[in-house]
């Protein structure tokens, strides 16, 4: 999908249809589960106020407050589900006003919960650390906190069960059981409303399929496994950005000229280079080596020298049809992230959250 633009900035465009198709995997895989779809970290980068606009789902799930409250400012009336909680009355107030969910980790978080007056109930969940030993209360603490809750006047009936899976994305690795196993017998917890499930989870694991699910980055067309080739082909993933960027320049070298900052790549021929309006000001990764895959007129051609903050070289010499105004596909359509994050010793999580608010995002329904 190359869209032609009048100026030469980069952009993103973002392919809602790919966006819905994907939710309809997470549906496929999950039948009866309820959907968390993950908006955090504006939308993985991709707009969070334009893909809650086009996602269908009973809730959007953010890591903090301050997320919330800016798809509540947006006019957004869908559940929120806070991941992350919060750490003060006052913040458990907002989170009451902006009808929010919570997740409690601490037992902090839960005793603030006891000790606070508040005119509305609130739905909890206890997050529970069941192996990935980051967030999350102990299974003791849980059973406790279960009981202790449920008695809570402001606090709404069932309780949220939630955990967050370590190794999911390793379909050799049984962490991914002991986890699921741990988190249901917690005494208790068949009083309560269960979520497991990632994209990971939802693919792979169908023991993680509880109540609710929280598809992340596969609602954005990326691979959650480890073998990303694989993983969309099995599965068809469609990526929602492509990222592209025009021609900006094309001039000739002769062999033994050094191309870019320090001279890092010396032409070992005549060789036609092409000058792309990108860099990582932009949030293409700097550290990309030389022969990373670029898009030109559907054809592939390898990155030459350092990426620059604004700019990237290519070898166009395979590409003679190639003119200034040309769009070139950094990742997306035909050139997946994960590609390039592999080049650049990286995930393709970190690629689209990193593109910077220079780059325009085209939203394209």
């Amino acid at each position: 999908m190359i869209h032609t633009i009048n100026n030469f900035n980069p952009i993103a465009i973002i392919n809602h249809a790919a966006l819905r198709h994907n939710l309809d995997i997470v549906k496929k895989f999950a039948p009866n589960s309820r959907i968390w779809a993950v908006v955090k970290a504006n939308a993985y980068g991709h707009g969070v106020e334009e893909v809650t606009r086009t996602l269908a789902t009973e809730g959007f799930a953010v890591a903090r407050l301050e997320e919330a409250k800016n798809l509540r400012r947006a006019g957004n009336l869908t559940p929120i589900l806070i991941m992350g909680g919060v750490y003060s009355a006052n913040d458990i107030i907002t989170a009451v006003d902006l009808n929010c969910e919570l997740v409690i980790h601490t037992q902090e978080q839960a005793q603030m919960l006891l000790r606070i007056n508040l005119t509305r109930s609130i739905k909890i969940w206890i997050k529970v650390n069941t192996g990935m030993n980051r967030l999350g209360l102990t299974l003791e603490q849980a059973a406790y906190w279960i009981t202790t809750l449920a008695k809570c006047q402001h606090v709404q009936s069932p309780l949220g069960l939630i955990t967050h899976l370590a190794n999911a994305d390793d379909l050799a690795d049984n962490l991914t059981n002991l986890q699921c196993q741990r988190l249901r017998t917690i005494p208790g917890s068949e009083t309560c409303i269960i979520s497991i499930g990632n994209s990971a989870g939802i693919l792979g694991w169908q023991q993680t399929n509880a109540d609710w699910v929280r598809p992340g980055i596969m609602l954005y067309g990326i691979s959650p496994f480890n073998d990303a080739s694989a993983t969309n082909k099995k599965y068809s993933l469609k990526p929602v950005m492509t990222l592209q960027a025009p021609l900006i320049a094309i001039h000739h070298c002769q062999s033994g000229d050094a191309i870019g900052y320090g001279g890092s790549y010396v032409c070992s021929r005549p060789t036609t280079v092409g000058v792309i309006g990108i860099g990582y000001g932009d949030g293409y990764p700097r550290h990309v080596p030389t022969g990373t895959p670029v898009l030109i007129n559907g054809e592939r051609i390898p990155l030459i020298g350092r990426v620059s903050m604004d700019m990237l070289t290519v070898d166009l010499t395979n590409v003679p049809t190639a003119r200034i105004g040309d769009q070139a596909v950094l990742w997306g359509d035909n050139l997946p992230a994960e590609e390039i994050a592999t080049a650049a010793n990286t995930i393709a999580y970190q690629l689209v959250t990193g593109v910077t608010s220079r780059v325009q995002r085209l939203h394209v329904r």
